[in-house]
């Protein structure tokens, strides 16, 4: 079991090319917990702004009458991956792990594969 603060280190530790990560509650927009990040990517404000992100593909799925979930969304930039990982486990209902990647610098199928391990581990 890992709290919030643990989780965010091991996901900044183990993710190569992690450049800064996020708990979020999409429910508020608040972010939980940060780390990493720095004057060109304010963590904070990425946690709003993917909160809507969330919110419109939730709209959208029922606008479709898609019966399913989000596992999580991938927005690719030039130079950045951004992961969005909407969580499952005990406690954390409401909860999406935000991560951004440095894009030359990182392994996507293993930060995904990473961000699946953190989650199971994480319990509030």
């Amino acid at each position: 079991m890992a709290n919030v603060e643990v989780s965010l280190k091991e996901t900044m530790a183990s993710i190569e090319g992690a450049l800064g990560a996020a708990l979020v509650d999409y429910t508020s927009g608040m972010a939980l917990g940060t780390l990493g990040g720095g004057k060109d990517l304010d963590l904070t404000v990425a946690a709003a702004g993917n909160t809507d992100v969330i919110r419109a593909k939730v709209r959208t799925m029922e606008m479709l009458g898609l019966n399913d979930e989000i596992e999580d969304l991938l927005i690719t930039l030039g130079s950045q991956y951004h992961l969005i990982r909407l969580l499952k486990g005990r406690g954390t209902t409401g909860l999406f792990l935000y991560v951004v990647l440095d894009k030359g610098n990182s392994n996507l199928a293993m930060a995904r594969h990473q961000i699946r391990r953190i989650e199971a581990a994480l319990e509030l």
